[in-house]
């Protein structure tokens, strides 16, 4: 099975949980969005999606529940659930699910799992692995050659592995830890 077969298996998955109903109900919005570049894409950029995305080369919305697939994936506010898979992934609020960007960057709480080359979260829960991995607060793991964070409950495996808060030793090799 290749990648992205997985990855969308995963999507549909984390977005029909049970756990989840919760955040399409308040989810109203478009099932699907066709962007070649924002603005010329078919729904407004202030609308929610709640199924497919796709984003030729560049799309903007407030969120997205379901698949978010493209080269460049904006969302502006909001909560996004489910799977992000593109070049560059940009969440300006909170993210559930799967990031799999070369670029990832959520900016408000991120719930799961971020893969890529450089990943980015606020408050992060889950697994980070790529690269450089960065988040302000990270609970959960990362693994990458870089690892940086300023606050964490969990373990970071990777050459350089720097926890900022940390009173003793807070730059570690192969691997750090907080507890």
């Amino acid at each position: 099975m290749n990648r992205f077969a997985v990855a969308s298996v995963f999507a549909l998955l984390v977005v029909c949980s049970p756990g989840n109903q919760e955040a399409f109900a308040d989810q109203a919005g478009e099932p699907f969005q066709l962007a070649l570049f924002h603005p010329l894409q078919i729904r407004e950029e202030t609308a929610s999606i709640t199924a497919l995305r796709l984003n030729l080369i560049y799309g903007k919305n407030v969120s997205v529940a379901g698949l978010d697939i493209g080269i460049a994936n904006h969302c502006t506010g909001g909560q996004s659930v489910g799977l992000q898979y593109g070049l560059v992934g940009l969440v300006e609020g909170d993210f559930m699910g799967w990031q799999d960007n070369a670029i990832s960057i959520t900016e408000g709480k991120f719930t799961g799992y971020q893969s890529g080359l450089y990943n980015h979260c606020g408050q992060g829960e889950g697994f980070q692995m790529g690269f450089v991995n960065r988040a302000t607060d990270m609970r959960g793991f990362q693994l990458g050659l870089v690892n940086y964070t300023e606050t964490m409950y969990g373990l970071q495996v990777g050459l350089v592995n720097i926890i900022q808060r940390k009173e003793t030793l807070p730059v570690f090799v192969i691997v750090n830890w907080s507890f």
